[in-house]
């Protein structure tokens, strides 16, 4: 039997309320969310049956090399996600003071910018308002060429050179800024050695969350789909000064696809009979997680330790970036629909609940604006288990 077939056995380290999709304990029924009333929760996706497939957004992050090599030993404390929680609140230790101040230096940077921001367009238009006002003068008796002429486009390009400077020290050091000042709470995060999703109101199990991609209409009628977390028992999760519930949501680009791919990715995050997920921000934390480094040191990976590090390191942006195209075409293809939801063996009525998802989950996603239809999932039944788990990451995801 090959090592990628042998089941994984889990490692000693875990909370003994530590997430695992086979052991799902029973719950109570599932309430009905009056809070949820009026939003248009499209679909709920199905826990369980891991297809070991993650968001592009996170498989192949843009950022996360450079800041990687800049913070160094900083690193597992600088991240949003590492080996043992995925942070969902990012605390500042800076005053309201300098949250102003550097407002309004991002807004004057970005804004008057000739790189990337409008620097060329308000100088142009100080450009023709002074050729404007210059042939005005022509008929007036005491007329002010050179200021005109000159004074007015010198002045504003004088503007956007600066902002054009700050905007480049911006994006020099803004990783130098964020070391000292950014800090990911370890107070408001999905904590994979407890199983538990810590809040301002407490902990709670990561089981007790339903997964849903949730559609709005913007003001010009395009319709924007997001997936969010929702705790299933309101009346155990009132959040005070506020008739919301406690959600959670991870942001995201491209098709709905990508909101399964992140539900997949975040499953087996929590799961801690799974390795971590094979993500670049994860790589350096692997041997950190008791699973994982059994997983890895059994020869299951199937990649050098610095796999990720070395892919970016010796890759150049156009060389990434057919990767991340391809890998993005990759999760739209996958067939994400007809499979069981394991947690109708642990709460009485979820079934009854939403049994309904998209009939072709990828066309759902790529023409959101078309009315998909919808039938019934699969049953899930007690033989399904994380035994029957796709293995996590076998191949290049």
């Amino acid at each position: 039997m090959s090592l990628q077939n042998e089941p994984l056995k889990q490692a000693d380290g875990y909370a003994e309320t530590a997430y695992r999709a086979d052991a799902i304990p029973e719950q109570s029924y599932a309430p009905q969310n009056e809070m949820l009333r009026g939003r248009v929760l499209e679909a709920r996706l199905p826990w369980g049956n891991y297809l070991g497939i993650n968001p592009t957004t996170y498989q192949y992050s843009d950022l996360w090399f450079k800041e990687y090599k800049y913070i160094g030993d900083d690193y597992n404390d600088y991240t949003m996600i590492n080996e043992s929680r995925w942070s969902k609140r990012v605390d500042e230790n800076v005053n309201d003071l300098y949250r102003i101040g550097r407002f309004f230096f991002i807004i004057f940077s970005h804004l008057f910018s000739f790189t990337g921001g409008g620097g060329w367009v308000f100088t142009g238009i100080a450009i023709f308002v002074s050729v404007a006002g210059t042939i005005g003068q022509l008929f007036v008796d005491e007329p002010r060429f050179p200021f005109l002429l000159l004074g007015i486009p010198l002045t504003m390009g004088a503007i956007c050179s600066v902002a054009t400077i700050f905007r480049w020290l911006w994006e020099k050091h803004e990783i130098k800024f964020y070391k000292g000042n950014r800090n990911w709470s370890n107070d408001h995060a999905f904590c994979r050695r407890t199983g538990m999703v810590k809040t301002d109101i407490g902990s709670f199990p990561f089981y007790e969350f339903d997964p849903y991609i949730e559609m709005t209409v913007g003001t010009q009628g395009s319709q924007f789909h997001s997936f969010k977390l929702i705790h299933r028992y309101p009346h155990r999760s009132r959040l005070p000064h506020t008739k919301d519930p406690l959600e959670f949501s991870f942001a995201l680009d491209g098709s709905i696809a990508q909101r399964y791919a992140v539900w997949d990715m975040l499953q087996r995050y929590m799961d801690v009979s799974q390795p971590l997920p094979d993500v670049p921000e994860l790589e350096p934390f692997r041997h950190l997680d008791p699973t994982t480094k059994a997983y890895d040191e059994a020869g299951k990976r199937g990649r050098p330790a610095t796999y990720w590090r070395d892919l970016y390191a010796n890759s150049s942006e156009e060389e990434l970036k057919a990767l991340r195209e391809a890998h993005r075409a990759e999760v739209d293809s996958t067939i994400w629909g007809g499979r069981p939801d394991l947690m109708e063996l642990s709460v009485p009525n979820y079934r009854e609940t939403r049994k309904g998802e998209p009939e072709d989950v990828n066309d759902f996603g790529r023409f959101p604006w078309k009315e998909g239809k919808f039938v019934d999932r699969p049953e899930a039944t007690s033989s399904l288990g994380s035994t029957d788990q796709q293995p996590n990451d076998e191949h290049p995801r």
